[in-house]
C-alpha cells in the first residue's frame, strides 16, 4: 500500500527549476571568460601538479577564442541567476521554509552520520523531516556561496564602480582566485547532487517535479486473540479487520478478543517487512498501550 504526500510547494520547484539551467549557463560561460586569463594552478614554486586547465581540456570542448560570446552569457544571466535567488531567500524567510532548509544545533552532528550511511558504513540514519542533516548543511551553502559569487563578480566585472567591495574581499586579484573557488564548489555540487537524485530513484525526482511524494504505508489488521489467521476468524464469526496508516479513527469499535496487528512495509525506523507489532485494543476504540 502507497500514499501520496505533498513535499515541495510550486515555487520551492520554480526557483529550483529556474536556477539549474541559469547556473549551468553561468558555468560554462565562466569558463568561456577564464580561457582568456588562465593563471590558476595547484603546486609550489616552478612545481605545478594540476593547471586549471590543459589545453586538450578547452579544444575537447570548443573554448579557444569565445571571450566575447562568454561575457554576453555571463552578464545576462547574472541577473537572472541573482533576482531568482533573491526571491528566493525572501520566499524562504516569508514562508517558514526555512526552518526545514537552514541547520539546526543537531545538524553538524547528525550530517557525519548521514556521510557514513551514504557510504554503506552506518545501516540507520538518524531522524529528519524534509531534508536531512546533510542536505541542510549543502542547501543553505549553496544560498551562501551564491550570494558569494555575486559578490566576487560583482566585484571583477566593475572593479572601479565597486572598487568598496572589491578591498572588502581583498581587492580585485583576490576577488577573482575567491570568484573561481566558488564556481569550482559549485560545480562539485551540481555533480554530487545530480548522482545523489540518480541514487534516490525516480520518486526522489518526481518529486520535485510534482511535488508529490509517494510512500509506503503500515497495513493495520486487527482479529481476534487465538485466531492464526483471516479463515479461522471467519469461522469464529469475527472477520479481520485491515486499516491503512498515517492514522487510525478513534470513533471505531472492535471485539472484546481483538488484538492489533501491525505488519510494517518499507518505512524508515522498522526493521524490516517481517517486524510484527502486537498491542491491546480497547473496545471503545484503539487505545493502544
Amino acid at each position: 500500500m502507497k500514499r501520496v504526500i505533498k513535499k515541495h510547494p510550486l515555487a520551492i520547484r520554480w526557483f529550483h527549476w529556474i536556477n539549474f539551467p541559469v547556473i549551468a549557463v553561468m558555468i560554462w560561460s565562466g569558463m568561456l571568460i577564464y580561457w582568456a586569463n588562465d593563471i590558476y594552478r595547484l603546486g609550489w614554486g616552478n612545481k605545478t601538479v594540476l593547471k586549471f586547465f590543459p589545453d586538450s581540456f578547452y579544444k575537447a570542448l570548443h573554448i579557444p577564442f569565445r571571450l566575447a560570446e562568454g561575457m554576453s552569457l555571463h552578464f545576462v544571466f547574472m541577473w537572472i541567476f541573482a533576482v531568482n535567488g533573491f526571491i528566493y531567500v525572501l520566499y524562504l524567510l516569508f514562508s517558514g521554509e526555512w526552518r526545514l532548509i537552514f541547520p539546526n544545533k543537531k545538524s553538524l552532528k547528525d550530517s557525519f552520520q548521514v556521510v557514513l550511511h551514504d557510504l554503506h558504513l552506518r545501516k540507520s540514519v538518524p531522524d529528519q523531516k524534509k531534508y536531512n542533516a546533510a542536505q541542510r548543511i549543502a542547501y543553505t551553502g549553496v544560498i551562501v556561496m551564491g550570494l558569494g559569487s555575486l559578490l566576487t563578480g560583482l566585484s571583477i566585472y566593475k572593479p572601479i564602480q565597486f572598487h568598496g567591495l572589491a578591498a572588502l574581499l581583498g581587492g580585485y586579484e583576490w576577488a577573482r582566485a575567491e570568484h573561481f573557488i566558488l564556481t569550482i564548489l559549485f560545480t562539485l555540487f551540481f555533480v554530487v547532487h545530480i548522482v545523489q537524485v540518480i541514487l534516490a530513484g525516480w520518486n526522489n525526482f518526481r518529486s520535485m517535479v510534482t511535488g508529490l511524494d509517494v510512500l509506503p504505508v503500515k497495513e493495520i489488521i486487527f482479529q481476534p486473540t487465538g485466531i492464526n489467521n483471516e479463515s479461522e476468524s471467519k469461522q469464529f464469526g469475527n472477520p479481520v479487520i485491515n486499516i491503512t496508516e498515517p492514522f487510525i479513527p478513534k470513533d471505531e469499535t472492535y471485539p472484546d478478543n481483538a488484538i492489533l496487528q501491525i505488519t510494517s512495509g518499507d518505512v524508515t525506523g522498522v526493521k524490516d517487512e517481517s517486524s510484527i507489532e502486537s498491542k491491546n485494543v480497547n473496545p471503545q476504540g484503539p487505545n493502544i498501550s
